[in-house]
């Protein structure tokens, strides 16, 4: 909403300092501040209010050092990330932008799943809380909404023509007209690691014949699907230990937010010589805020955590992240870029298959780690949950660093 306020003031009135909300740069640093004043200082007044109502986290008995310690402690702490993210993109982004759009439907969609299950948890004093298949129905819904607004909205488009170049190496914003005018529709993506890194999903089914690309929504939706499924699945695995789920997530959206940043600039993308997808680059100022919110909460998660953030938060977070990953053609570095989301989820089908396996073979279950998701297989190991924590963010930067790097290793 200040943009375009300050927009009006700058082009009517012509004040000093105005014109600086043209820039994302100056909006991104805004955003980032305001989502960390929000999160560190209002998320404390939360937290007193969750303690104060008694919403507090009801801990499964698993037989963990310190596990007896966390009941109690104030849950749905996703609300700190939300409103702490929200707040900041309303005041400060372009709220007309397509993929902003998406992002704020995305957040408040997961965000009602999340609570839900929150709310059936803690109030109904049901420790399974929103059955599985209606949030998997939900991320269904996010999905299909996701793919066919990727396909069939006019404003997502990429350029894949001639390159745009201003006459000047300077850091301009080009017209409507001009991007229009350049830009192209398709299901286009990057492979990682390749020379010739462009892939259309619509080779799937051209192959059928002439006419058929124009029915590649019906592949690509699914595979949508999938991502915004596995993604908030794998965040919300992940959240088992204090820190863990905001701390990755937190790395892993900064790398999302470089490649949203020289996705969206015409000069950046031109000088790596990587796809140049208009709009993009708005989307730098939601995840700016994104990351405030996240280090904000971290600051009350950390270990020994005073809130947890819940479904209402980590399956927020997932689905935030898929989005992201999708809209600027990176999904297919979802295994690198969340990778410790990947090594959690894949932890679970290991142990979950194994055990079913030899349960049917040798009539008694066995297990490949002792308890999963990984993280809890290490605390029984006797790793404290701190020492955990900060080796899997090691782990994660230098997936994030990698998966930067392919911008240019191909």
């Amino acid at each position: 909403m200040l943009y375009y306020l300050f927009e009006y003031l700058d082009a009517n009135f012509n004040i000093p300092g105005t014109g600086l909300f043209q820039f994302i740069s100056f909006r991104s640093a805004m955003a980032i501040i305001f989502s960390l004043f929000i999160a560190i200082v209002f998320g404390k007044k939360i937290i007193n209010y969750l303690r104060k109502k008694q919403i507090g986290e009801t801990v499964r008995d698993l037989g963990l050092e310190g596990q007896n310690e966390k009941a109690g402690t104030p849950t749905m702490g996703g609300l700190i990330i939300i409103l702490a993210t929200l707040i900041p993109v309303f005041l400060f982004a372009k709220l007309d932008n397509i993929y902003v759009i998406m992002l704020i439907f995305t957040t408040i969609w997961m965000g009602i799943i999340g609570f839900i299950d929150d709310y059936i948890k803690t109030f109904k004093k049901n420790k399974q809380g929103l059955p599985g298949k209606f949030k998997v129905f939900g991320q269904v819904v996010l999905g299909i909404i996701i793919g066919a607004t990727m396909y069939f909205h006019p404003q997502i488009t990429v350029k894949l023509d001639e390159n745009v170049k201003p006459e000047t190496h300077q850091i301009v914003e080009l017209s409507e007209q001009q991007i229009a005018n350049k830009e192209t529709k398709g299901l286009v993506t990057t492979i990682p690691f390749m020379k010739n890194n462009e892939f259309d999903y619509s080779a799937l089914i051209t192959w059928m014949g002439q006419g058929y690309g124009k029915y590649a929504w019906i592949l690509f939706i699914p595979i949508v699907i999938f991502i915004v499924t596995a993604v908030s699945n794998g965040a919300n695995l992940t959240d088992g230990i204090d820190g863990l789920a905001a701390g990755t997530s937190a790395i892993i959206v900064i790398a999302l937010g470089i490649f949203a940043w020289v996705s969206g600039n015409v000069i950046f993308s031109d000088y790596l010589n990587i796809m140049y997808i208009p709009r993009t680059g708005e989307m730098t100022i939601f995840i700016m805020a994104f990351v405030g919110a996240l280090i904000g909460f971290l600051w009350y998660n950390a270990y020994p955590a005073q809130v947890f953030m819940g479904d209402t938060g980590s399956l927020t977070i997932g689905g935030i992240i898929a989005v992201i990953a999708i809209a600027v053609r990176k999904e297919l570095l979802i295994p690198i870029l969340c990778g410790i989301f990947f090594i959690e989820t894949l932890s679970v089908m290991l142990q979950v298959s194994w055990f079913k396996y030899t349960k049917k073979k040798f009539g008694e279950g066995r297990r490949i780690f002792r308890m999963s998701p990984i993280h809890h297989h290490y605390q029984i190991r006797g790793f404290h949950e701190s020492k955990i924590v900060t080796r899997f963010l090691i782990v994660g930067i230098i997936l994030a660093v990698l998966a930067i790097v392919t911008l240019k290793v191909r």
